[in-house]
């Protein structure tokens, strides 16, 4: 086995993952808990840490890297948003550091990577925490877009040097979350069976009505009502409007040649097989990307910062 250069941790809102890599950036073991940010309490960051993969840090004298919400207000330690466009040997030169101490008295640095914000023309601002990590360790071409879906779904558009150069947040996911569990449109649904042809449906319906979103996501409740669509189907049925309306949005400026271009999902399987069918249907190619693309990032920024040296 080849010595370990360095410990990755993907630190997000929910969980904590963490994964070993050698001298050659490939993971050796991977770990994970329900250590996320907001499950943290009383900023007990450090033991969270260690009753983890303490014994890695004892038995490692090696670098440690992190990306993702541990970096927010909420988190450990509030690292900067970088200003797009940002590549990673800005994101290199602002890690964040943070002290901590080891059971046998050891004093390590754990190196927490920035987050992106971009300034819209309508003087809004955009960020992002972790997927700009996500996004450096996709292998991109040149020149790219990519979709990665989620809670806060982001589009991002990335230049010749693989730097971001600007990125789109929709928050789909928490919509959806919300309308089923607190609001109208989840009282006539039935939880927990895929209908894939009434997402298909629901994604149809999206991407015609970009223009009326507040109007057409009520069909989600009236097509139940009126027996067009199953309880157990409408959660599939909601989910495709606003996916297709996320994606006719996001894609409204598109010309022909944009729509063949493939855009890169990177993420979860089933969301992005989800957001894989949308596209299709909006007539629109898509890939994905590798699998390891947090941790592949993660490395990518930790060599550029000259840690794992």
């Amino acid at each position: 086995m080849k010595s370990v250069a360095l410990i990755a941790l993907d630190w997000g809102t929910s969980n904590l993952r963490a994964c070993l890599l050698n001298a050659d950036g490939q993971a050796l073991e991977h770990r994970s808990a329900p250590g996320g940010v907001m499950a943290v309490v009383g900023g007990a960051f450090e033991q969270a840490l260690l009753a983890l993969c303490g014994d890695w840090l004892t038995q490692n004298d090696c670098a440690l890297i992190a990306s993702g919400m541990i970096g927010s207000r909420q988190g450990w330690k509030e690292a900067p948003y970088l200003d797009c466009p940002a590549d990673i040997s800005t994101a290199a030169r602002q890690l964040t550091p943070v002290a901590l101490k080891l059971p046998d008295g050891q004093q390590r640095i754990l190196h927490i990577a920035p987050g992106l914000r971009y300034q819209e023309t309508s003087g809004a601002f955009d960020v992002m925490r972790g997927e700009e990590t996500q996004i450096w360790g996709s292998r991109l071409a040149p020149d790219s877009r990519c979709l990665l879906p989620g809670t806060h779904c982001k589009w991002a558009w990335t230049g010749a040097k693989g730097e971001v150069l600007s990125f789109q947040t929709w928050m789909t996911g928490e919509l959806f979350g919300l309308h089923t569990k607190h609001g109208i449109l989840g009282r006539l649904m039935l939880q927990g069976q895929e209908r894939l042809e009434d997402f298909r449906s629901g994604v149809k319906l999206g991407l015609a009505n970009q223009a009326k979103a507040n109007h057409v996501v009520f069909a989600a409740r009236t097509a139940g009502l009126m027996g067009q669509v199953a309880p157990e189907g409408l959660p599939d049925y909601l989910s495709g409007i606003l996916i297709g309306l996320e994606v006719a949005s996001a894609s409204a400026g598109d010309d022909a040649a944009a729509r063949k271009r493939p855009i890169t999902l990177i993420g979860d399987d089933g969301l992005c097989e989800r957001y894989g069918i949308a596209l299709e249907l909006a007539e629109m190619a898509w890939q994905r990307s590798a699998a390891d693309s947090t941790t592949h990032g993660q490395w990518l920024i930790a060599q550029a910062a000259g840690l794992t040296a």
